[in-house]
């Protein structure tokens, strides 16, 4: 059996500091996550425009106030928030592009015509001819 000598003492100036460590006044950053993971999902979901630009907005807010909390010097993660930050204005962009592409195919005159020309068809035999002369129009 061993004595009480052969254990290490016990330091309670040790305890103290390794507690401070822990707890050092600062906040967590909880923003700056919740800024981060919502980036990263709108940069994942950016061609889904609820994805993208919602997803995005709410992550660029959270973004921005982690990087104020953290810059004010109440929370840690400051790189965190700004990375949440930059990854949801690429999603928001990204969807931006997106729904502007689509909107312009959408009021192209083509899309009109072949819109058109699948409304008055009769059969699906009509219908692929206008999928067809459609593709020869655009040039796919």
């Amino acid at each position: 059996m061993a004595s009480a000598d052969s254990y290490p003492s016990h330091d309670r100036q040790q305890d103290q500091q390794y507690q401070q460590g822990w707890s050092s006044g600062q906040e967590s950053n909880g923003v700056a996550v919740a800024a981060l993971v919502l980036g990263i999902l709108a940069a994942v979901f950016f061609w889904t425009v609820v994805g993208g630009i919602l997803l995005g907005l709410v992550g660029l807010v959270l973004g921005i106030l982690g990087i104020r909390k953290a810059r004010a010097g109440r929370a840690p993660k400051r790189t965190m928030a700004i990375v949440g930050t930059v990854l949801s204005a690429l999603g928001i962009i990204g969807s931006a592009v997106i729904l502007v592409a689509g909107v312009s195919l959408l009021n192209s005159d083509s899309f009109k015509n072949y819109s058109d020309c699948v409304k008055h068809a009769n059969s699906q035999s009509e219908k692929d001819t206008c999928a067809h002369d459609f593709k020869d129009r655009s040039g796919n």
